[in-house]
């Protein structure tokens, strides 16, 4: 039998995935299962934005369109993503794309060559690493270090870990899977970091609006930053259209047309009457999306409040994604674990409550001693998380 491409070797996954099969092989048993692992939401997709796509299919848009994107989403997006962000786009920065994800993969098969440095959040989305290591590339990694309110980038190893060889860096605000938001000072930062070492940005903005109170800032509005970055926009966290694949990378022209030209190669175009769809979730109603940001807000609130009451857990209130990350390790310590995975998933077998681990969105970098999970609450409701986490409170507090 013919060998396969040794590339496969470095390719990596979403972990998020295999917790999702060990929670559903754990239900399949007859077991109740509380389900904290996965970023999916619960909520359906606005009846506005499946009737457009309803429509769409009806009026005969199910065929090939044009690669970055029919112009009429592209007008739409340029529109909606810039007067957010305070940055005048014109269509031509927009690519379409079947979802976020793609944006990672074919920025840095625009910008990074085998062989050269790309840093990126860890712990952070496990696709960065994934993708880097897959193309041929050295993933770079930088830390957090906790804070009062949260996360903040340890912007002394960024500065440490740029070399010669480095190309780029992937920065994540409001952040998967720890919440992180930048400070305005973090954010200069890294915009002069980048600047004074001629680095791609790929600013990773799925949670951009996905926030409970503040208001959003782009890396890409700071002076010298829009003609060296990459937003990553996708309509599955705002409009509950995780299933539908659609997002888009904005992006300097020189960068979108060899992102078209990717789209060309790697799916044709994205699914026409999906397109129709975003046009009418950016351009209609979006009484929507604040009802769904009010359902996500009690869910915050209830879990951040249950989190917190259990001894030897705690974390910070995020004011934006719909993840949390606490801090598990006196619990871990009273109870006798010194791995968090086994922790986990003893936690499913006592309590039926599925969570991530730290392990799930990085390597661990050197002098990590903290041990933490990831809690998702957008696919989970607000009964369901006041009776989990009182199970998984009282394992803990009674081991």
């Amino acid at each position: 039998m013919q060998e396969l491409a040794n590339r496969l070797e470095r390719l990596g996954t979403e972990t998020a995935f295999s917790v999702a099969q060990a929670a559903a092989a754990w239900k399949s048993k007859g077991n109740l299962v509380y389900p904290f692992h996965l970023g999916d939401i619960n909520i359906p997709t606005a009846p506005h934005i499946i009737e457009a796509m309803n429509r769409a299919i009806a009026d005969g848009y199910t065929g090939y369109c044009p690669g970055p994107g029919i112009p009429q989403l592209r007008e739409a997006l340029a529109e909606d993503i810039g007067a957010r962000r305070g940055i005048e786009f014109t269509p031509d920065n927009v690519v379409v794309m079947t979802g976020g994800k793609p944006v990672i993969t074919k920025f840095l098969q625009a910008v990074m060559n085998p062989g050269q440095e790309v840093l990126y959040p860890n712990p952070g989305f496990p696709i960065y690493e994934s993708q880097i290591e897959y193309l041929g590339g050295t993933a770079v990694p930088y830390r957090y270090l906790p804070t009062s309110a949260g996360f903040a980038i340890d912007l002394d190893q960024v500065r440490a870990s740029i070399t010669p060889n480095t190309v780029a860096i992937i920065y994540n605000d409001l952040q998967n899977p720890i919440s992180a938001e930048s400070t305005s000072a973090e954010r200069e930062a890294i915009a002069q970091l980048a600047q004074e070492h001629d680095l791609w940005v790929l600013s990773d903005e799925a949670y951009f609006e996905t926030r409970y109170e503040g208001v959003s800032s782009s890396i890409a509005s700071l002076p010298g930053m829009m003609e060296r970055t990459v937003i990553l926009y996708t309509f599955s966290k705002k409009f509950a259209m995780t299933g539908s694949r659609l997002g888009c990378a904005v992006a300097p022209i020189e960068i979108a047309r060899i992102l078209s030209t990717l789209n060309t190669n790697d799916e044709s175009c994205t699914t026409h009457y999906v397109q129709w769809a975003g046009i009418e979730a950016l351009r209609g109603t979006q009484e929507p999306v604040q009802q769904m940001l009010d359902i996500l807000r009690e869910r915050r609130d209830a879990a951040c409040e249950l989190v917190n009451d259990i001894s030897g857990v705690q974390v910070a209130v995020p004011k934006s994604t719909f993840y949390l990350f606490p801090d598990v390790t006196e619990a871990m310590q009273r109870m006798g674990y010194t791995a968090v995975g086994d922790f986990a998933s003893t936690a499913l077998r006592e309590t039926g409550v599925s969570f991530c681990t730290r392990e799930h969105f990085g390597r661990r970098q050197p002098g990590e001693e903290r041990q933490y999970i990831r809690l998702a609450y957008s696919g989970i409701d607000v009964a369901d998380i006041r009776d989990g986490l009182g199970r998984l409170r009282k394992w803990i507090e009674t081991a």
